[in-house]
């Protein structure tokens, strides 16, 4: 893998853990994550707009990537409203990769090699270590259904993008769900509690979610999509340590070595 690849993936996995922590670290998750997605939308339709490529073949893709993606936040407010990001994370990123190899063979009919078996087995170990062998299945429930949803959007947009160029792809899938988002949670709570969470934490929360992305497209055209993923996943890793040093969770010896054993079961499957 060129070094400058590495480097882009690393990036964006630091990125990705990094908004996570912003995230859950907020007093008013839900009224955070609706602020993030207005942000966010703002900030990159600049982007958007000059590298407009958009066929209107697009638009399925873009639908249904939508209705995953609006299903991920929801389920990410639930989830972190009252679960710790060191279990919630690794579960959820963890599970996608693996439940698009199981979708992929069990409905396609497609071969699983021996490496991805063995990094399924991998992942699903590091699940039971994140949560802890005593304490039941508390957050893992909710974590994996964040881990459809990923799992969903991931195999909309690879279609998808072949129809579109990347960030006004991205723009015109998140521009449903931050219309929803916002409208929403005025009518429920008030403009109050989003005028509340407008500030330097929110901007650089959805700088750096729409960042990650971009930076995960850009390593893509360097190096192999497998390669960029195994990389990518790292993030697991960082969410766990950021959760422990940010978020004062407990993230003992059993959680942080689940979380590299996720880490590791899905650079198999990426890899294989």
């Amino acid at each position: 893998m060129p070094a400058d690849a590495l480097a882009l993936a690393l990036a964006a996995a630091v990125l990705h853990a990094g908004w996570n922590v912003l995230l859950r670290g907020s007093e008013d998750v839900e009224a955070r994550t609706a602020v993030v997605l207005g942000l966010s939308l703002l900030i990159f339709a600049p982007v958007a707009a000059a590298t407009w490529s958009v066929s209107w073949t697009v638009a399925p893709y873009v639908a249904a990537s939508a209705a995953f993606e609006g299903a991920y936040f929801a389920l990410l407010v639930a989830a972190y409203r009252r679960r710790e990001l060191s279990v919630v994370y690794p579960v959820a990123r963890g599970s996608a990769p693996l439940l698009v190899l199981l979708g992929t063979a069990v409905v396609l009919g497609r071969h699983v090699s021996a490496g991805a078996a063995a990094g399924v087995c991998l992942v699903g170990v590091g699940v039971v270590l994140v949560r802890g062998i005593r304490r039941g299945a508390e957050g893992v429930l909710v974590a994996l259904a964040i881990g459809c949803a990923i799992a969903g959007y991931t195999l909309v947009d690879k279609d998808g993008l072949q129809h579109a160029a990347a960030i006004p792809y991205l723009e015109l899938v998140m521009t449903p769900v931050g219309l929803v988002a916002l409208p929403l949670v005025a009518a429920r709570r008030g403009l109050r509690v989003l005028r509340a969470e407008v500030g330097w934490s929110a901007l650089l929360t959805a700088a750096a979610s729409f960042g990650a992305y971009a930076l995960v497209l850009a390593a893509l055209r360097l190096a192999s999509a497998p390669a960029v993923a195994a990389v990518r996943e790292t993030s697991v890793v960082l969410a766990a340590l950021l959760a422990g040093v940010f978020l004062r969770e407990r993230v003992g010896v059993e959680r942080l070595a689940g979380a590299v054993v996720v880490a590791g079961g899905v650079a198999l499957i990426a890899l294989a």
